[in-house]
């Protein structure tokens, strides 16, 4: 079990890692002009997302105290899956800029 943990956290950490990268230097106008980021963006979320809903199966104890807030990362997942027709891009970007930084810590120190 143990190794499908590891792997799910690598998952979540390079995804992470590429969303800052591609955000590097970008403003919100940018983004919004920036219809390959924005699909990018989608992307790493829905990897977050969804190694995060198949950590939930299997350390779902370490994982509500290590990331709280981790049903509604994987809420967002199911509307970028499912709504992508009613994606907010405010609240992705937003996601992107000020969130994965603190979630990329705390996956990294996830015990």
């Amino acid at each position: 079990m143990q190794l499908n943990v590891d792997k799910l956290l690598l998952d979540v950490v390079s995804a992470c890692e590429d969303m800052l990268a591609f955000h590097e230097g970008i403003t919100f106008d940018a983004f919004l002009q920036d219809k390959m980021l924005q699909l990018a963006t989608e992307r790493q979320f829905e990897i977050i997302g969804e190694a995060i809903a198949r950590l939930s199966r299997i350390d779902d104890v370490r994982l509500q105290k290590n990331i709280p807030e981790y049903r509604n990362i994987i809420g967002f997942r199911n509307v970028i899956a499912h709504g992508y027709d009613v994606i907010d891009q405010a609240v992705l970007w937003d996601f992107a800029a000020h969130k994965v930084p603190d979630l990329l810590v705390r996956v990294k120190s996830y015990n």
